[in-house]
């Protein structure tokens, strides 16, 4: 299930009331954790937390026009799910892959 929000509050406020608390809790411990500069938005129709153009100019390599992503957090059809995209950070995260 998709929504379509431009802000944070707006996404929260369209998703079911049983998940509100649960997404909120989550989004707090990733802004308290989140580095120097990050933002946080609506990206793919999710909670988006991103390296803005104004860190990395050149954006995400798929459509440099979207800003580099790092997590998304979603209320989906059955479930919370949170996407994680830091492995790109790390080469040697990446080792089998």
């Amino acid at each position: 299930m998709t929504y379509e929000a431009n802000t944070p509050e707006e996404y929260l406020a369209q998703i079911p009331k049983e998940r509100v608390s649960a997404l909120e809790k989550l989004r707090a411990v990733i802004k308290e954790n989140l580095p120097k500069g990050f933002e946080e938005g609506i990206t793919y129709k999710m909670l988006g937390y991103y390296v803005p153009h104004s860190i990395y100019p050149d954006g995400y390599h798929c459509n440099p026009k979207d800003p580099l992503p790092f997590i998304n957090l979603a209320s989906q059809k059955n479930s919370i799910n949170l996407y994680h995209s830091g492995i790109y950070a790390k080469k040697t995260f990446m080792i089998g892959l």
